[in-house]
Parts: C-alpha cells; structure tokens; sequence
C-alpha cells in the first residue's frame, strides 16, 4: 500500500510535536502505561488504521504484554485477560470512540465504571488519550498511511 499523502503532521509544522506534548501531558494522570496502549490499540481496531494497531500491538509486546491479552483486546468482554479498571478503560474508549453509535454517546454506566477504578485527573488522561488515538487514527486512516511506516 501506498500513502495518499505524506502523513499530515509530518506536513504542518508544529503538528507533529502539539500531538505528542498533549500525549505526554497526560502522563500525569497516572494512567499505566499498559492501559493507555491497550486503548491504543482498541480504538485503532475500530478505526481499523492499520498503522496504528501495528504500533500499538508491538508496544505492548516490548512492554512485556502476553500475546494472549494483545490478540485478544478486540474482544476483550469475552476474555479472562483483563482486569477491572482495564475493562473499564476500554469500555470508556469504545464508546467515546464510536460516539455516533447510539443516542447518550457515553452512557452513564460506563462512565460511572471508569470513575470506579479512575480519580478525575485519570479519567482526564484516559479522555484525551481516547481523542488523541482517535485523531492519530483519521490522520492516518485518512491518507493511508502504511503500516511499519512510524519507525
């Protein structure tokens, strides 16, 4: 596969680095790494960019993660792999990834969930790790980047 174009942020300057200060913002809401890469990959998996669920499933194999977890993020409900706060994260990003999917966009019980296991800054960091994925991913889905094209 081609790109379409060369990716936007690599274009615009200033881009690149704006996105990657507010994902490193975000490291002070405690947010384990591994969680935040797991929501990586889940709203990647939505979005179906390609790039991005190659990344993010080589991240978490760096960082240790089984094969059994990363194969089995995309149907993380049916699975033993996951802890609680876990589940409540990727629930939260798959609702605030697929926003248009029902009438109350996030319902109430999986916010309430995600504010079980997360303070207010942690729920902060998990909502702009969610919209940042998802930007990354039309970015990418967009133009077509390729996959392995990151690094």
């Amino acid at each position: 596969m081609e790109a379409r174009l060369k990716n936007p942020v690599m274009l615009i300057p200033g881009a690149m680095q704006a996105l990657l200060a507010l994902d490193k913002s975000t490291e002070a809401g405690d947010v384990p790494y591994v969680t935040r890469k797991l929501i990586h990959l889940r709203a990647s998996q939505i979005n179906a960019c390609a790039v991005c669920v190659d990344m993010h499933a080589r991240e978490l194999k760096k960082a240790g993660e089984k094969d059994e977890r990363i194969f089995a993020v995309s149907a993380w409900r049916e699975t033993p792999y996951f802890t609680d706060a876990e589940r409540a994260a990727l629930a939260l990003a798959e609702a605030a990834t697929r926003l248009a999917d029902r009438s109350d966009a996030v319902p109430d019980d999986v916010w309430d969930e995600a504010a079980r296991h997360y303070d207010d800054k942690a729920l902060a960091a998990l909502v702009i790790q969610i919209a940042l994925i998802n930007a990354f991913n039309r970015l990418n889905a967009t133009t077509r980047q390729p996959v392995g094209a990151w690094g």
